[in-house]
């Protein structure tokens, strides 16, 4: 069976790495390699979508960062339990047509014992923005910088 340490048990250390991993994972916009974080049947909700399985999780995040491009994240650890994580976070992202926005959400994350996330819970808000007023400038092609940041530091 596959780990993803850390793992349950967690702690306020461990939470926090849990939750910087994600992040460093959905900013490549890799969709193979974000799903790989989930376990093979693991349950979904994203606003409105309700969805099982790693090949749905795929689907969707392929279908995702096809329309939201450019797309940049911030993830931070809100509180945690033994096997629970709750996270807040913003990403910012434009559309085919050059318009910018940033999404604001809040997830509710349990994993299992091999440290792969069983389940997923997602409330997001897209807030447009102009391009002027973006707070994430670091290059796509890698996770945000040690120095850019978080969300608190942002007053988000």
């Amino acid at each position: 069976m596959e780990t993803r340490p850390p793992v349950p048990p967690f702690t306020r250390d461990t939470a926090v790495t849990k939750v910087r991993g994600a992040e460093d994972g959905w900013n490549t916009r890799d969709p193979q390699r974000v799903a790989l974080a989930y376990s093979e049947d693991s349950r979904w909700r994203n606003r409105s979508e309700f969805f099982a399985g790693r090949a749905a999780i795929v689907e969707f995040l392929t279908r995702k960062w096809a329309r939201e491009l450019d797309y940049r994240l911030i993830k931070e650890m809100w509180a945690f339990d033994a096997d629970r994580i709750a996270v807040r976070f913003a990403y910012e992202w434009h559309d085919a047509e050059g318009a910018w926005f940033r999404s604001y959400g809040n997830e509710n994350w349990l994993f299992d014992e091999h440290g792969l996330m069983a389940r997923r819970h997602a409330s997001i808000n897209d807030v447009p923005i102009a391009e002027s007023e973006r707070k994430f400038r670091w290059d796509l092609d890698g996770p945000r910088p040690a120095d850019h940041p978080g969300l608190s530091d942002l007053d988000l």
